[in-house]
């Protein structure tokens, strides 16, 4: 009997220190939270946000959001929220913080908290309640009771670039999952919201209906297409909501667009090349013709004009020469027709040495091969030079050196 006393004393003694015991790790593993060194402040005020249970070393962005309370969260999601006098802070390596956040009036009217939530890593966030005075209040919106959904698939992203996006076009992507009624009632026509977020930036959000119900029990294929903007390329999240909620998010690298890079590496190799050619084009037009320069020199005497020259003379048909008789007779024409040109040239009957030089040096100005007579057919049987026939002025040529040589004879015979 003693024994069963003392046992019930020393329950009643050891249970509140077993409950506390017990009650000291379900605190520390509640979540992250916040805390506020006041409740209300006015616009252009400032409150203490501390917080505890976070990640180490995360990245935290604070907001004031209106048409808020921590059971439901933000309802409009950061369209709520005073976003341009949000503070951002990052946790120690025990996973707290502590940062002033002024206050500012949200776009939507209170009941209002202030909103933490991570911006990398982990989604992880935590409401506490304030109030800014001054500030409109309005009842929050009814909740839909007895519907709610819930993803039960992994999101995927279906779609591909094509060469448009290559050069700059918006990447277009649908996100593709899968849903299912977990509640009570029917979900006739869900509204979602597509957020894409970049880096460290807050996802913009954009509403989208699909048409359809879905019954209680039953699950639904939902795709939801989207895109982002023009020459958008990097890492990108995309997120999806119901409901105030956050119901999965899916990774997205966008590859940089190319083409746009090449399109102006050629345009500043071309255009510099264009401009060029046309103004060269200019300046040949614009600039005076080219004169030769006058010189001090004394010109030359013209020459004589080249009697029978290759270029102008008529060449008969070769003929073969089959006797010796002919073939003497043509090369005797030949040498009086050398003997008469250089009489003609000198003035004098005779042959001299500076009157063969210079017929010489003509034969060669005028084209004629070197040496004894001009091989160049035009004193060959048949053949017209300077309007003279070879064979007709025969006998005028003898008949010329005949008294040529009698006077020479009867000058020779009075000088004796």
């Amino acid at each position: 009997m003693r024994t069963a006393a003392l046992g019930a004393v020393l329950v009643l003694l050891l249970g509140p220190l077993a409950v506390i015991a017990s009650a000291g790790p379900a605190s520390a593993a509640d979540g992250p939270s916040v805390k506020l060194s006041r409740s209300q402040a006015g616009a252009g005020g400032s409150v203490t946000v501390s917080g505890s249970g976070w990640r180490p070393k995360a990245l935290l962005m604070m907001l004031i959001c209106g048409q808020s309370v921590p059971s439901r969260g933000v309802i409009g999601g950061t369209n709520s929220c005073a976003n341009a006098d949000g503070r951002a802070v990052t946790t120690d390596a025990e996973g707290a913080f502590t940062k002033k956040l002024p206050v500012a009036e949200p776009p939507k009217p209170c009941p209002c908290v202030v909103h933490v939530a991570t911006v990398t890593g982990a989604e992880a966030q935590a409401d506490a309640i304030f109030m800014v005075a001054g500030h409109s209040v309005e009842p929050l919106p009814k909740e839909a009771s007895g519907a709610r959904l819930s993803v039960l698939t992994d999101t995927r992203l279906d779609g591909s670039s094509g060469l448009l996006t290559w050069f700059g076009s918006p990447p277009a992507r649908t996100l593709v999952f899968t849903v299912g009624n977990v509640g009570t009632a029917p979900v006739k026509n869900p509204v979602f919201q597509v957020g894409t977020s970049h880096g460290v930036f807050a996802p913009q959000w954009e509403e989208q209906e699909w048409r359809g119900t879905v019954e209680p029990g039953r699950k639904a294929r939902i795709k939801l297409p989207f895109e982002l903007s023009a020459g958008a390329h990097g890492d990108y999240t995309v997120s999806l909501k119901y409901g105030g909620k956050v119901l999965a998010e899916q990774p997205w690298g966008v590859g940089r667009p190319w083409g746009v890079t090449v399109f102006w590496i050629l345009l500043c190799v071309v255009v510099p090349a264009a401009v060029f050619r046309v103004g060269m084009a200019l300046v040949d037009r614009v600039r005076p013709p080219h004169r030769p320069r006058r010189t001090s020199r004394t010109p030359r005497r013209p020459r004589p004009p080249c009697r029978g020259s290759p270029r102008t003379a008529i060449r008969a048909p070769r003929r073969t020469v089959s006797s010796p008789h002919r073939t003497r007779t043509v090369r005797r024409h030949r040498r009086e027709r050398d003997i008469r040109e250089d009489a003609t040239e000198s003035g004098t009957g005779h042959r001299t040495q500076s009157g063969r030089g210079r017929s010489r040096a003509d034969a060669r100005r005028c084209g004629h091969p070197a040496g004894r007579g001009r091989r160049t057919g035009a004193g060959r049987r048949g053949v017209v030079q300077d309007g003279v026939h070879p064979a007709r002025d025969l006998g005028a040529a003898r008949r010329a050196g005949h008294h040529e040589g009698g006077d020479h004879r009867a000058r020779g015979g009075e000088g004796g």
